[in-house]
């Protein structure tokens, strides 16, 4: 389709099986980019018999409405809040219900516009920053969705939100399996409290991360002929 968003490609190095395996068992524990613990503040009414993004930012199979018919869905919606923002701009929560609502469809850089003026005019908020980060990274800016990302755990270095999408950010669209271990540690130490299934989810994509690292390791020392006595 012409005008749909490729996903930010994949470094050659990962094992496809093992990204695909992560992205089965996120959608399956209703996680993926930004779902990890949704925020009360970012709330927004989903457009009907749309269904979330998944977190490559593809269409599910089977999706009944095509972009083209997604725009026009989200450009519906959009209209009186839109109207509402002309009088007020500096309303944070009608510019991130726009941004929401542009991201559920498949929009991401009109939702990343919108989430970064809500950014802007509250910096130190860290569920506007997190749900910047994820529609940055879906429509490509992989780098300024971990800037993103690494400026709201400065805020608040336990985040849990954050923390996970710095995680699977690194891991899905630079490769770093290390760096996105070390995230989702930090996400388990501390957060104690984590609800079992979101606690086993985490600890499930880590898992299949380290062994990815060990499968890339094994890989790079194959072959290496061995010194001898």
């Amino acid at each position: 389709m012409a005008d749909e968003i490729a996903a930010p490609t994949q470094p050659s190095s990962l094992q496809a099986s093992h990204v695909y395996a992560m992205a089965i068992i996120c959608l399956l524990a209703g996680l993926g980019i930004g779902y990890l613990m949704r925020s009360s503040q970012l709330a927004v009414a989903a457009p009907q018999h749309v269904a979330a993004a998944s977190p490559h930012g593809a269409m599910p199979p089977g999706h009944p409405h095509s972009l083209e018919d997604l725009k026009q869905i989200s450009d519906q919606q959009a209209a009186p809040l839109l109207a509402k923002l002309k009088s007020n701009p500096g309303d944070t929560a009608l510019l991130t219900q726009v941004a929401a609502l542009y991201h559920t469809t498949h929009r991401f850089k009109e939702a990343a516009e919108y989430y970064n003026q809500a950014v802007d005019i509250d910096p130190k908020n860290v569920p506007f920053r997190t749900k910047l980060a994820a529609s940055l990274y879906r429509s490509g800016e992989i780098d300024g969705a971990i800037a993103q990302l690494n400026k709201a755990l400065t805020y608040d270095s336990k985040d849990a939100n954050a923390l996970f999408n710095l995680g699977m950010i690194k891991l899905q669209g630079k490769g770093d399996s290390k760096g996105a271990v070390a995230a989702w540690r930090q996400l388990l130490r501390t957060n104690p409290n984590l609800s079992p299934d979101r606690k086993a989810a985490v600890m499930k994509v880590m898992a299949n991360a380290m062994t990815m690292t060990a499968d890339q390791h094994a890989t790079a020392t194959a072959g290496v002929p061995h010194a001898s006595n």
